[in-house]
């Protein structure tokens, strides 16, 4: 088969219009969308509250987990962690086993069970009360195929009561927050046009 050079020009040609083709998109880029900007500081926008009812922050590499997940509350329980969700390095059912065996011989058998009928996942569940009687749920799963979970072992400890009353206390101070607005602000809101509805390039 015969291969037909490339006339020079045209190569020279290609790098040297490439970089404006890159340019003249850069300039143009879309930042923003809802009349929300990529890089602006979140405080400017004084009608958005907190999207969920506590923060999250990740662990990784941590003394046997590979990603833990801490969850701590913004409202009543003010930067309390409520929730403490941890994936082990070790993904196997064997493992899973030993972990069962061990967390039993130190707090007895479980309180529930909230596993499949397939053995695909292995959940238990422990409640507790410490010893200010605030509620705490311990669960141990193991997941071999379920996508929609964590793959391998994890294990949760949480305070259901302080959760629940965290939730209330983010959702009566989002009620607040819109009482603050104007009725007229907030109608403002409500109103979109294609400037909102499409990402707009940087000004």
């Amino acid at each position: 088969m015969k291969i037909t050079s490339i006339p020079y020009f045209l190569i020279i040609s290609f790098f040297i219009l490439t970089p404006n083709i890159v340019v003249s998109k850069t300039t143009n880029a879309p930042i923003s969308i809802a009349g929300i900007s990529l890089g602006s500081d979140v405080n400017s926008y004084p009608d958005i509250v907190d999207s969920n009812f506590m923060k999250e922050v990740v662990v990784t590499d941590w003394h046997g987990f590979r990603k833990g997940v801490i969850s701590y509350g913004i409202c009543r329980y003010k930067d309390t962690i409520l929730k403490i969700d941890m994936k082990y390095e070790d993904k196997s059912k064997k493992f899973y086993r030993k972990l069962l065996k061990k967390i039993k011989a130190q707090y007895g058998d479980p309180d529930t069970w909230s596993g499949d009928s397939f053995g695909l996942k292995y959940i238990w569940k422990w409640h507790f009360t410490d010893k200010d009687d605030d509620r705490i749920t311990l669960k141990l799963q193991f997941n071999a195929k379920d996508s929609n979970e964590t793959i391998g072992n994890m294990i949760k400890l949480s305070y259901a009561d302080k959760i629940a009353d965290e939730r209330r206390c983010f959702m009566e101070m989002c009620d607040a927050n819109k009482e603050q607005l104007d009725v007229n602000q907030l109608e403002k809101l409500k109103q979109s046009d294609w400037s909102h509805l499409i990402p707009e390039p940087q000004k």
